[in-house]
């Protein structure tokens, strides 16, 4: 019993370790170059788009769609990547 708890922990802390280099390198993104967009809605675009990818192929409605972005910053978004 004492063995699986020993495990049971080792598994939990691999898992938190990983969760966090995965959200370390998401807030690594091209988005946080565009103006307004911080880490917090950086992320929120990450998470309602899936990729920087999706985000690029987006109109500018369907980014003012996601939950805390504003119409100036999906202007600044939607401008950022194609060149207006």
């Amino acid at each position: 019993m004492l063995l699986t708890q020993i495990q049971d922990e080792m598994h939990r802390r691999a898992i938190s370790h990983h969760k966090s280099l995965r959200d370390n390198s998401l807030l690594k993104t091209e988005l946080l170059k565009i103006k307004g967009v911080g880490e917090k809605k950086a992320l929120a675009l990450l998470r309602s788009f899936k990729s920087v990818k999706k985000i690029k192929e987006a109109s500018l409605e369907e980014i003012c769609l996601v939950a805390g972005i504003d119409k100036s910053t999906a202007q600044n978004v939607y401008g950022y990547f194609h060149g207006i």
